[in-house]
């Protein structure tokens, strides 16, 4: 496994007065933060209402949607091949690509399998440019129509359920996005641009620690595909949450950039304060700020702007 991304989004800094600079970077967990699933099927989130929410319904919808996500995997992303086969990234075996042309490929004969070796990885390789290039297409074309009315009415359910959790979730991450002004080019590609050219970007990433592919189809399927790119999406399974921060860093790491990081769980915490990046503990709890609908880029912003402040903004990394 290469431990180098291919990958990189660095920024050199914004012409940004009201953000003063910084380009944020918010490094999120999936489950229990981002989206509910694991919360449930276990019956979790229902029972921190303390009897106000339906246990049954919640697991219900839950099992509904472990359903949906493995029958879109093994039939569009190839997860019955490359289950076993988890990487940390999309890009990671991407020196294996010799470019060949997949329009008339046959993935279902092409004898990917044991051992884990260079014919191998390139195999893999291939499945992963296709399903780079499914993701950035969406689901929208490629369902039926009885599939997207299920796909619709369950998303629909889970949100009323969760009194607007999922839409919360992606109403922050689409403010975010609405104050970014310019996308930077990849490190290293022609297009490159300066740093006075370059404006403040703030981007979300995602660190799961659940196998990729299964994870790249929760996005599409709770409708964040468009507001964390592919390349930004990380598997810890085997590495851990720490190594992908340390990836995060070096991909856009630089002046006036800021890292924050927001989950439910110890080991992103641990590994955020290695790293020294403030991390927003995500609660299930009804009433508490920290969760959906509730937590606001306005007060993310607020506890990362005290965590920086004392360190001479903009350089602490």
């Amino acid at each position: 496994m290469d431990d180098t991304p291919t990958v990189h989004h660095n920024i050199e800094g914004s012409s940004d007065a009201e953000r003063k600079g910084h380009t944020i970077v918010y490094i999120w967990d999936m489950d229990e933060t981002l989206i509910l699933l694991k919360s449930l099927l276990d019956g979790t989130y229902a029972q921190s209402f303390n009897g106000s929410k339906d246990l049954r319904k919640g697991i219900e919808i839950g099992k509904y949607w472990e359903n949906l996500i493995l029958e879109i995997c093994d039939k569009y992303f190839y997860y019955e091949q490359i289950e076993n086969y988890n990487e940390p990234f999309l890009s990671s075996l991407s020196k294996y690509d010799d470019g060949k042309d997949l329009s008339d490929y046959d993935f279902n004969n092409d004898g990917f399998s044991h051992p884990y070796d260079d014919a191998n990885k390139r195999k893999l390789a291939y499945r992963h440019r296709m399903i780079r290039e499914k993701y950035a297409k969406g689901l929208r074309d490629v369902l039926d129509q009885q599939m997207k009315t299920r796909w619709d009415d369950l998303y629909n359910l889970t949100d009323s359920y969760t009194d607007g959790w999922l839409s919360s979730g992606r109403a922050f991450l689409v403010q975010a996005s609405d104050r970014n002004k310019l996308v930077a080019p990849r490190l290293g590609s022609s297009d490159t641009l300066s740093g006075s050219d370059t404006k403040c970007q703030d981007i979300n990433v995602l660190v799961t620690s659940g196998s990729l592919i299964p994870s790249l189809v929760k996005l599409l399927l709770f409708r964040l595909d468009d507001l964390i790119l592919h390349d930004n999406v990380y598997s810890s399974w085997e590495v851990g949450k720490l190594q992908c921060f340390k990836w995060i860093k070096e991909c856009f790491g630089g002046p006036g950039v800021r890292f924050c990081v927001i989950g439910d769980g110890m080991e992103e915490c641990d590994a955020a304060q290695r790293m020294n990046w403030p991390f927003i503990k995500i609660d299930l709890h009804p009433g508490g700020p920290h969760r959906f609908p509730g937590l606001t880029v306005k007060m993310v912003d607020h506890y990362i702007d005290v965590i920086y402040a004392p360190h001479d903004s903009g350089n602490r990394q």
